[in-house]
């Protein structure tokens, strides 16, 4: 491992890449160990966790149901739940999901330690007052991104699976999903999810570095309402409903990066007066 010099600014180029090298095999090896964790907790993680949206017994379609029926709308979450069976035609298919499905696992609650070790290597180049300012940053970083990673697993995944595994064009086809679509579709959900409940705090490094800042956010809300109705289209069923569900809390999340960008300049403009 490289080794630092009494002046951070004085390490080279090769000093630096030595450095990240080492942070990323450390993140590396934290999302292998957790991976092996969930490798071993096969039943856990596929009966209770993966193929939990698949279930009619599964909470959101219980909750879901319950509010079409008070608000007088289509029960189409009431019922056995997807008509559909996951089937693997690949000979090594299940083994293959068991070891990615561990992977990912292994990322996603790997997430706050992976964004320790990039703070880690990013913090040497910040001012003092710039790091006592962000001391808070892995906390609110990994709570948001967890907070996605929920909202996509309990919301987006089972409207996903609901409709889409329900769809058919006759009744002449059955669905028989292939075992590494299902994975891959619960997995974008939760995945994209969690990285869009991010946009806080990209938002707020952006303001930082001068990129962004409260007016252009203003300016181009309408083109940001575009662009999450357009997102939501996709990672949603094209029902209304299923999209509003969606793009209403990225939609707060746009706002409230808007204040998080006042907050830094009127902060930074407080900092330069003194």
């Amino acid at each position: 491992m490289a080794k630092k010099k009494n002046n951070p600014n004085e390490m080279s180029f090769l000093d630096h890449l030595e450095e990240l090298r080492w942070h990323l095999i450390r993140s590396t090896v934290a999302v292998v160990l957790i991976g092996l964790v969930a490798f071993l907790m096969k039943d856990f993680i596929f009966d209770t966790v993966i193929f939990g949206p698949k279930k009619a017994d599964f909470p959101t379609y219980e909750i879901f149901c319950k509010l079409s029926k008070w608000l007088g709308l289509s029960e189409a979450f009431c019922g056995d739940g997807p008509a559909f069976r996951v089937q693997s035609r690949v000979m090594a298919g299940q083994f293959s999901a068991h070891i990615w499905t561990s992977i990912w696992a292994g990322f996603i609650l790997g997430f706050p330690y992976i964004l320790y070790e990039m703070w880690k290597f990013i913090s040497p180049g910040l001012y003092e007052k710039e790091r006592r300012s962000s001391k808070g940053f892995i906390f609110i970083a990994s709570f948001l991104f967890f907070l996605g990673v929920l909202f996509g697993y309990y919301v987006v995944a089972p409207l996903s699976i609901n409709f889409l595994g329900s769809y058919t064009v006759s009744d002449e086809v059955f669905n028989d999903i292939d075992l590494g679509s299902y994975i891959s579709t619960v997995r974008a959900s939760v995945i994209a999810c969690g990285l869009i409940f991010e946009l806080p705090i990209i938002i707020f490094f952006l303001t930082k570095i001068g990129l962004v800042t409260p007016e252009i956010l203003k300016k181009y809300r309408k083109i940001a309402l575009v662009i999450v109705l357009i997102i939501s289209a996709i990672i949603t069923p094209p029902d209304v409903a299923s999209q509003i569900i969606v793009a209403v809390p990225v939609l707060i999340l746009y706002q409230i990066s808007i204040y998080i960008s006042k907050f830094v300049v009127k902060r930074d403009a407080k900092k330069e007066r003194k």
